[in-house]
């Protein structure tokens, strides 16, 4: 994150706080008074950004303050935001038509190609593209909730946790200089291992309801069974687009670079920015409209998301700055707790803490706070700070799923099913869910290292 030209040894702990009050915002709003949320979360943001660079202005010159945003806006928010664009447009071009026969080995099928597939188009993508047809496939049970709960921790979560296009820390880790193909590499032991266990979990549970479900009569299916169809299979060749040019722009070193207020803008990352924006424009041209109003697809997810990280990429500057003034910052203390005796950082207290904040927090700020806390240079975490890399992309995307708020996806899927007629756990309901299942085996994932 930009903050080059910030001395963050010189910025005290209030800086940080319009950094939490919009974290607090995001996660609060929509659970706890939705309606003012959906209609003022623009003004919200605003207010918590100016309320970062009206003082940054009046304390810090001019010149500074406008280099350090650009930064952050051309750098880093923009390619960000160009990429969830192009993957949310992608995935709401493919729809699944027709309806499954449940049964315990569907819902697990269904569990595990969404989980696989969350890795190339992305937690949110892959929640878009499934959620509806497993929906559709248990709509005749008393007893189906299990089934979301755990499409969320799999699907929303878990899945994503293998490449750069899985979740969005994993993206803002490539953009700090993570190679693409690193978390594939590192992560699939762990997340091979985690899913198992998950979806034996599931199976298990999904036994013993349809087993109740068999003790009573069956509501009349309002979608009897039909054969599959897939649709718009036309964004399945865009999205090996999308990874092709962030492929192109880790290896393409042209040496050619454009200036705007003193950002250094490279010509293969700015080529990797417009293939998202026209491969966002080709799916809109290449895919029907009925089969994306089927998807029950529109722009207001991802005008949010864009609003609220333009405030989330600001409000995280002199945190930044805090953070790389290490021993120095007003962050001092909270490098001692992921530290040893002996120097060297903690794994395992990395796992824990960037997994609990990303539990109630949004995860990619989260990752990116204690990837800088870590040192913020991809080389050495990727080779000699390889199990802190690891915590940090495992404790972000695992633990989203501890809440609705924890990823995006997660309240997404929530929304679907409630409009659906299904009487999805509350706030605390799904945290009993994820507190039984998901943490003991995170617990276990800990003591045998990561």
């Amino acid at each position: 994150m930009a903050a080059e030209g910030l001395d963050g040894s010189k910025l005290s702990w209030l800086w940080a706080l319009p950094f939490v009050g919009i974290l607090l915002s995001i996660a609060t709003g929509p659970v706890f008074y939705p309606h003012v949320w959906e209609h003022h979360f623009g003004k919200f943001t605003t207010v918590w950004a100016a309320l970062v660079i009206i003082p940054l202005l009046l304390t810090t010159d001019l010149q500074t303050v406008t280099t350090t945003l650009a930064h952050t806006a051309l750098l880093e928010y923009m390619p960000f935001i160009l990429l969830l664009l192009a993957l949310f447009t992608v995935a709401g071009g493919i729809y699944l038509e027709g309806n499954l026969h449940d049964s315990v080995f569907t819902n697990t099928a269904l569990l595990a190609i969404g989980t696989a597939i969350a890795s190339v188009v992305g937690t949110t993508g892959a929640a878009m593209i499934l959620i509806r047809p497993l929906i559709r496939a248990n709509d005749d049970r008393r007893y189906n909730v299990h089934v979301f709960v755990f499409f969320i921790f799999l699907v929303c979560n878990i899945g994503g946790s293998l490449s750069p296009l899985g979740d969005p820390p994993l993206f803002i880790g490539f953009l700090k200089g993570v190679d693409f193909f690193w978390t594939t590499q590192h992560l699939w032991p762990e997340t091979l291992a985690v899913s198992a266990v998950v979806l034996a979990i599931f199976a298990v549970i999904d036994i013993y309801f349809h087993r109740r479900d068999d003790r009573k009569p069956h509501p009349v299916d309002p979608t009897p069974d039909s054969p599959l169809k897939l649709h718009g299979i036309v964004n399945f060749a865009l999205i090996a687009v999308i990874i092709g040019a962030i492929l192109m722009s880790a290896q393409w070193k042209p040496g050619i670079t454009l200036t705007i207020a003193g950002v250094h803008l490279e010509l293969q990352d700015l080529v990797r920015d417009g293939v998202f924006v026209l491969v966002a424009l080709a799916s809109i041209a290449l895919t029907r409209k009925e089969h994306r109003a089927a998807n029950g697809f529109t722009w207001g997810p991802i005008k949010e998301v864009a609003i609220l990280f333009a405030g989330i990429f600001i409000c995280i500057v002199p945190v930044m700055a805090m953070l790389q003034a290490g021993s120095s910052g007003a962050f001092s203390s909270l490098l001692n707790l992921v530290t040893r005796g002996d120097g060297s950082p903690n794994p395992n207290a990395y796992f824990w803490l960037t997994g609990i904040l990303s539990s109630f927090l949004d995860n990619a700020p989260t990752y990116l706070v204690f990837f800088q806390m870590a040192g913020g240079d991809a080389g050495h975490l990727m080779t000699d700070l390889a199990p802190v890399l690891a915590a940090i992309s495992l404790g972000a995307v695992f633990m989203g799923a501890m809440t609705y708020i924890g990823n995006a996806p997660n309240f997404m899927v929530y929304a679907i099913c409630t409009e659906r007629g299904i009487k999805m756990p509350s706030f605390f309901g799904y945290m009993l869910w994820s507190l039984a299942v998901l943490l003991p085996i995170f617990v276990v994932l800990s003591l045998v290292g990561i």
